[in-house]
């Protein structure tokens, strides 16, 4: 494996095999796991918010069929190598912030060379408004996933942050958002009310407990500009994991109570996780 590297946040990341997985790796950044990919089985996801994005990604479109992603953070590759492995044919790019990331990943993990993956540098909120015209439009997926360590930062959780991805969208196209919160789901529900503010439809999906904020963990959101059904949302649950509850119409509304959008001016980082959390990973 390849020496951990120092990010420009002074965060270590590191690469280490899977003791339990062969082929498999793990990256973590400040000790926390932030992605795991199978090199033999790119179409196997471990972590479950992952897997619960990936069943998106399979039912969202004719199943097999190429898309157009825009992932938002990188990590090590695993969506977009999902994409690869189960859609292949797909456009992809990726921004990420920190090169020496890219590159660390790229030696301990290549990527498959006949995949079309471009990797873009730089923060996701500035890249975002240098995008070229042509991809006006002409997103059916973007994957929101971006951390400084264990927690998303303030200006990619914000209205004027989602409004900027907004355009990129086809039609139909859908934005899935990975957010993190513990005790009363404050951030989450509040992701929730400012995706809500611009698109029709929005959904949250995850295990029940963390809904219920009764303990720490990973909340997925869809959102989609103009399917105000999305019909296939009911499938999602059925692949799990389990256990799982999606929140969608009154449902989301109850769950959002008194949650309000919000701006860049009152956006604040999400929740850090407790540190036991990660013990023994």
């Amino acid at each position: 494996m390849p020496e951990p590297v120092v990010l420009s946040t002074g965060l270590v990341a590191e690469i280490s095999e899977d003791r339990w997985v062969p082929g498999a790796l793990e990256l973590t950044v400040d000790g926390t796991p932030q992605s795991h990919v199978n090199l033999r089985d790119p179409g196997e996801l471990f972590f479950e918010y992952v897997r619960r994005i990936g069943h998106v990604i399979d039912l969202f479109r004719t199943p097999g069929a190429p898309i157009s992603a825009l992932h938002l953070g990188g990590g090590a590759f695993t969506l977009p190598r999902y994409v690869e492995a189960t859609r292949p044919g797909s456009r992809q790019q990726v921004i990420e912030l920190e090169p020496a990331l890219v590159a660390l990943v790229r030696e301990a993990a290549p990527l498959p060379r006949r995949a079309s993956i471009r990797v873009r540098h730089g923060d996701a909120r500035e890249v975002l408004g240098r995008l070229p015209a042509g991809m006006r439009g002409a997103m059916d997926l973007v994957v929101v996933d971006v951390f400084a360590g264990s927690r998303t930062p303030a200006h990619v959780s914000s209205v004027e942050f989602y409004e900027s991805i907004r355009p990129l969208l086809a039609a139909d196209g859908v934005v899935v958002v990975n957010a993190t919160d513990g005790a009363g789901q404050a951030f989450t529900r509040g992701q929730a009310a400012t995706l809500a503010s611009i698109f029709p439809t929005v959904a949250a999906i995850a295990e029940p407990q963390v809904l219920k904020g009764r303990r720490f963990g990973n909340v997925v959101l869809v959102a989609s500009a103009e399917d105000p059904d999305l019909l296939w949302l009911p499938r999602l649950l059925a692949g799990g994991p389990h256990p799982a509850r999606m929140l969608a119409g009154r449902e989301l509304s109850e769950w959002m109570r008194d949650a309000r959008p919000v701006g860049d001016a009152e956006a604040a980082p999400s929740p850090a996780p407790p540190r036991e959390l990660f013990d023994g990973a």
